[in-house]
């Protein structure tokens, strides 16, 4: 099935998505920068694209959801797609809580905002994958002929 949002001919989500990735794995590598180093710089970098991504993080879920309605019911992708999006609504969450957690101190982040940010990074390297799975494997907002139901590509089986 092809991506219900589309624009000059592809998938806005798939266009948006490396948005809030790019932005919150880079913030989670800044306060590694900044725990090495100490330097106020990385962790005020940090909170900013904190920000910017889950901003761009709620964005992106519109154009998901949008796209994971036009899924047919009872199949593998349709399932798929509940566990990545709900498992980046959490993403979203757990980056704001951290974020807000930095707000009195953005060059000075807690151990509460660092752990808030990595758990976020931890669980978007799953939904991540669930994100590929549901495009590379499912063929879903590619290709009308997708097949919804293909197994896993961890399994030996192939779709």
């Amino acid at each position: 099935m092809e991506a219900r949002a589309r624009l000059f001919g592809h998938p806005i989500h798939q266009m948006l998505i490396v948005f809030p990735l790019g932005l919150l794995a880079t913030a989670a590598i800044f306060d590694v920068v900044w725990l090495a180093r100490g330097s106020d710089g990385w962790a005020s970098a940090s909170y900013h694209m904190i920000a910017a991504g889950v901003v761009a993080g709620l964005l992106a879920a519109v154009f998901g959801l949008i796209d994971w309605l036009g899924i047919a019911e009872n199949t593998r992708a349709r399932r798929i797609g509940r566990l990545h999006g709900l498992g980046n609504v959490v993403v979203v969450a757990l980056f704001a809580a951290s974020w807000l957690a930095r707000r009195h101190s953005p060059t000075h982040p807690g151990s509460t905002a660092l752990v808030l940010g990595f758990a976020g990074v931890l669980l978007a390297l799953v939904t991540g994958w669930l994100g590929g799975e549901l495009v590379d494997r499912l063929g879903v907002g590619v290709d009308d002929g997708a097949h919804l139901d293909a197994p896993s590509s961890l399994s030996a089986r192939s779709p």
